[in-house]
């Protein structure tokens, strides 16, 4: 006793696989919908029982195999494309499964499915992540069916829709279409085949926006690209990847993550020197609003890109600030980056005069290199010594700029808004307990790399 259910194919003698025609000459008893036995009879042997019923009748020709089944005949249900694809795989194996039947041997053969005929004929529409969804609610709730067109929608699948219309069902894939367009431009490819591989065989390409439903009827199946799908000639196209590969250097992830956050940002009101600049801030941080705390003069990151082209000095407040700094970049231009926080003179100073290394590193620094590029990352207290010698009559001190971002709890709001109210040298902060040492070295970075914002933004 065995029951095999086997799927013909699209329809074209060519399409079905030789293993179900093996199948269809050795049956005794072939059951199925009576319009696929015009597709199979040339394979069935002269004395094969056909046993046709009519749509809707599905559960019928189960229960009909069993019986057949039963009579120690080798039985065939047959489906149109795949047997396990909105087929009749699943009712004979539910049926027999919940029959306990287990000396009946059941079997399911493969054919060529609609979708991947109709694939076939457009070139490559299956190129990456794909979905098939049915619009019949006769046995699947319609509210259902919306939340996987939704799901599909939004997954960006490229999309192949059976059952797409019948005479009592026309108003569905109108409203498939409108969920599709509140995720997928108007332009995505859409192509409509009508009795794929068959003599009749029509196959219509146009767009999403353009689809007008009414051109589909039940021998139809619709297939809607993704957002990478495009046509060419007779053919629609959904790229895999290749020739866009996942960037796997260290410098291509960094350069595709600059095209990210730049996507992102790319409408906000900044200059593109401070564009650039909050770019590189983005990230290190990973967050997005962190533009919202970004300040700057106007020339801040300009006059830096100079300074440091030009070979210009940097004095930091920690070492960690330092170690942020891109080596290749101060090694291309021959720039120092100077730090006393540790340095024996500085540590005498902050016990002598109660102040904090980092305080007395930069008070140092001050004397030693009065126009250099101040960048303060961490302590807010080595920014309230530049901005008391920023405000002194009697000083030399000359800096080209002051990135004044500390992180924390204790005086950094304070301190920065100091630095906010100086006019004499440019500066850039990050408004409230934001920054740290990672994101005064990206400022930094920034200002050095300034050319490579064109290549994200054009204006």
């Amino acid at each position: 006793m065995k029951i095999t259910v086997a799927g013909l194919g699209p329809g074209a003698l060519d399409y079905m696989l030789p293993i179900v025609k093996t199948a269809l000459q050795k049956a005794d008893v072939v059951i199925g919908y009576e319009y696929y036995f015009q597709f199979a009879e040339t394979f069935f042997k002269a004395d094969a029982e056909l046993i046709a019923m009519p749509l809707g009748k599905e559960e019928a020709r189960a229960y009909k195999a069993i019986e057949k089944a039963k009579e120690n005949k080798y039985v065939v249900v047959i489906g149109s494309g795949d047997a396990s694809i909105y087929s009749m795989a699943a009712i004979v194996f539910e049926i027999v499964s919940k029959q306990q039947i287990h000396d009946i041997a059941l079997e399911t053969l493969p054919g060529i499915s609609a979708f991947l005929a109709a694939g076939s004929k457009l070139g490559a529409p299956l190129g990456h992540d794909f979905c098939c969804i049915s619009l019949s609610d006769l046995m699947t709730p319609w509210n259902t069916i919306e939340k996987r067109i939704k799901a599909a929608a939004m997954g960006d699948f490229v999309t192949s829709l059976y059952n797409p219309k019948s005479k009592k069902r026309h108003w569905q894939l109108g409203r498939l279409k409108k969920l599709f367009l509140q995720q997928r431009a108007a332009s995505t490819p859409v192509a409509i085949i009508r009795q794929v591989t068959r003599p009749d065989e029509e196959i219509k390409i146009t767009t999403l926006g353009a689809f007008n439903p009414d051109d589909v009827d039940m021998f139809c199946l619709v297939m809607i690209g993704n957002s990478q799908t495009f046509s060419f000639k007779n053919y629609l196209v959904t790229p895999r990847g290749y020739l866009n590969r996942k960037p796997h250097t260290g410098k291509e992830i960094q350069q595709e993550s600059f095209k990210i956050v730049s996507q992102q940002i790319k409408n906000i009101s900044f200059s593109l020197p401070d564009k650039w600049a909050i770019t590189r801030l983005v990230h290190t941080t990973g967050v997005i609003e962190d533009y919202k705390h970004y300040l700057a003069t106007p020339t801040a990151i300009t006059s830096w890109h100079a300074h440091l082209k030009n070979g210009g000095e940097i004095v930091t407040d920690v070492t960690m600030v330092k170690s942020g700094i891109t080596k290749a970049f101060v090694k291309e231009f021959g720039n120092q980056i100077h730090c006393l926080l540790n340095d024996s003179d500085a540590q005498l100073l902050a016990k002598s005069a109660n102040i904090t290394r980092s305080q007395a590193g930069i008070r140092k620094a001050i004397e030693k290199y009065p126009n250099a590029l101040y960048v303060v990352g961490n302590a807010p207290t080595a920014l309230f010594e530049i901005v008391t010698q920023l405000r002194a009559t009697d000083t030399s001190f000359n800096p080209v700029g002051i990135v004044g971002v500390p992180v924390g709890f204790v005086n950094v709001i304070e301190a920065k808004e100091q630095l906010s109210q100086v006019t004499n040298t440019n500066w850039v902060i990050i408004e409230g307990n934001r920054g740290g040492s990672n994101v005064a070295a990206a400022i930094v970075n920034a200002a050095f790399t300034l050319e490579e914002a064109t290549t994200y933004y054009t204006h």
